[in-house]
């Protein structure tokens, strides 16, 4: 159970400093227009700032991405944290909370673009590595 609480914090630091960080990274070198990392602008029910928002819906993404990589050995559990973590978030990102935004699947795929994708696979991916070399300092393998 404890390893599932350090999980949770592992996504959480991980969306505050791997995922952010290189969304400003992108940023700054122009390889997307606009966004804005770190973003303290209110989100509703509770009018938290949205980076703690996503910060939040990243740790329990954490102690998803833990249950399916916790057992995985050397170079697999980085490679599989990765994967998954580009895949999973990317994947429900773009075709549920878009969907529960509002947004129609018409819309949703007349939205898609290859550069849209691969930004999301990239951040994802990069919060995903993010959690195991937390999992890895909080959570050592026995």
């Amino acid at each position: 159970m404890f390893a599932f609480i350090k999980a949770f914090v592992a996504g959480f630091v991980s969306t505050l400093t791997f995922h952010q960080g290189l969304l400003w990274i992108f940023i700054a070198a122009q390889i997307i227009p606009g966004g804005t990392p770190w973003n303290m602008a209110p989100v509703p029910p509770f009018d938290i700032p949205s980076v703690l928002s996503l910060a939040f819906w990243g740790g329990l993404w954490g102690m998803l991405l833990w249950l399916l990589i916790r057992r995985a050995l050397a170079a697999g559990y980085y490679v599989g944290a990765i994967i998954l973590g580009a895949i999973g978030p990317t994947l429900v990102y773009l075709f549920i909370v878009q969907w529960l935004k509002g947004q129609t699947m018409t819309e949703i795929f007349d939205g898609l673009s290859m550069a849209r994708v691969g930004v999301g696979l990239a951040l994802n991916g990069f919060w995903g590595l993010g959690v195991a070399v937390f999992m890895r300092v909080m959570h050592p393998p026995r």
